[in-house]
């Protein structure tokens, strides 16, 4: 008789996500880890060029009660961001997006060597990294930083035994952190940062595996999972 495959979720995947899993015959459960909310928070001052890292940050910006009204002007200027999905968003509404990339610290590289003397407003979350807005700095570039949405962690124990986890952020390590331990499990992440994340607080245990996606979109880390346990 073939083992049954478990696998947990930090994040709830959309109807189609969780199929490609039960085609597969693996058991998936579901849980937030993370929840975020969106901030009352004002343009003040905008600068020349917009730096979203988030689909988040551009869905706080999409929801604002005063959307209409701020979404024009913010429309005028360029933007960078993060992933492919974020940009996909941001251009569905209209942004203009000259760069993006798939890690903050490779968009970062980008603005400090071609785009140096341009200015920048970053919508970021309560939680967000520092590697960006830290090289900015580091490069003298002029830019400010606008708080549009909070993360925070929704924890919760884990009784069932595990076969695998899919990371989707830091914040949902650690979060599934707080209340559970990782042994044997295969850690599947998003991306580089997400995994980076995990490796400290692992450092005493012996973890066999931990699994980057290709890339960083939640149908990778899904492919992932399903070529580790299955094909």
């Amino acid at each position: 008789m073939t083992k049954q495959i478990n696998i947990l979720s930090t994040k709830k995947l959309l109807p189609n996500q969780k199929q490609d899993l039960l085609d597969a015959n693996i058991h998936l459960i579901e849980e937030d880890f993370i929840e975020t909310k969106i901030k009352n928070f004002e343009l003040t001052k905008v600068n020349d060029n917009l730096i979203f890292t988030s689909q988040n940050a551009v869905q706080s910006i999409l929801q604002h009660p005063k959307c209409n009204e701020l979404i024009p002007k913010l429309l005028e200027r360029n933007v960078f961001s993060v992933g492919m999905k974020t940009k996909d968003l941001l251009t569905e509404n209209g942004f203009n997006v000259i760069a993006y990339t798939g890690y903050a610290a490779d968009l970062a590289e980008i603005i400090s060597l071609i785009y140096g003397k341009e200015t920048f407003t970053f919508f970021s979350g309560n939680l967000r990294r520092d590697v960006l807005p830290n090289t900015l700095k580091e490069n003298g570039i002029t830019f400010n930083e606008i708080e549009v949405y909070e993360t925070n962690m929704t924890s919760k124990k884990i009784t069932s035994k595990l076969d695998g986890i899919l990371f989707f952020s830091p914040s949902a390590v650690e979060s599934y952190l707080k209340l559970n331990t990782i042994n044997e499990e295969v850690c599947f992440c998003i991306g580089e940062t997400t995994a980076e994340a995990l490796v400290p607080k692992l450092r005493d245990k012996k973890v066999k595996n931990i699994i980057i996606a290709d890339k960083p979109s939640i149908e990778n880390v899904i492919d992932e999972v399903i070529e580790y346990f299955i094909n």
